[in-house]
């Protein structure tokens, strides 16, 4: 038993995770809260995010309710196995990590207002576990878009991190990536304490402060 938790926090080589399949898992059509399709084109003038910060139900849920936020989904990515199955990701065979895909408005909220969340939503310096959840599909990330992305997460990791410390928190762990192919999650994955409202939720923050924002 302790070997396979082991094995499990350990990143899987890239010859060694599964094949997966060529085509995509059956997914929900629309958003369980606001009924928008969740395979739509990113409408003209919106952009798009992409976090892993846990048990990705909890996470969704942060993002869906914000003032801007006009979509959200979950699904897998940063590994290397194709359209893989939760089954399958929690295994720790394909590399992946559970993340939310948001899209949102910049003229209602911006990124720095995201990055927020994503700072004081969880605790990113426990490598590739959330709380109680172990595995490296709960390692924390920041899958970036554009180069304007990319700069504002590793300014805003490099100041929150100072807080942290000065709080006794350790080294962040958090991955900084190019936003990698995104797979959905199965059906009842998506907006999954919208529809399970006493569902589990393991996703706390530090209670420090990310100096995010007008002012910070």
């Amino acid at each position: 038993m302790m070997f396979f938790q082991k094995k499990k926090m350990q990143m899987v080589a890239a010859d060694a995770a599964l094949p997966g399949r060529d085509f995509a898992i059956p997914t929900a059509e629309t958003h369980f809260v606001n009924g928008r399709p969740l395979n739509m084109d990113v409408p003209e003038g919106m952009e798009e995010a992409m976090f892993g910060m846990g048990c990705f139900w909890g996470v969704e849920r942060m993002f869906w309710g914000l003032e801007g936020v006009y979509l959200t989904m979950v699904g897998y990515a940063g590994g290397y196995t194709p359209n893989a199955t939760y089954d399958e990701v929690c295994g720790g065979q394909t590399g992946h990590n559970e993340v939310v895909r948001v899209v949102y408005d910049p003229q209602v909220i911006g990124y720095a207002d995201l990055l927020k969340v994503f700072w004081e939503g969880h605790d990113p310096t426990q490598g590739m576990r959330q709380g109680n959840d172990m595995g490296t599909q709960y390692r924390s990330g920041i899958y970036w878009y554009s180069d304007a992305q990319q700069a504002l997460a590793l300014d805003t990791k490099q100041a929150f991190q100072e807080r942290l410390q000065a709080a006794g928190y350790g080294a962040i762990t958090t991955e900084v990536l190019q936003a990698p192919e995104f797979y959905f999650a199965e059906e009842y994955h998506q907006q999954y304490l919208a529809k399970n409202p006493a569902g589990y939720c393991g996703i706390g923050g530090t209670g420090v402060s990310c100096p995010v924002g007008v002012g910070a």
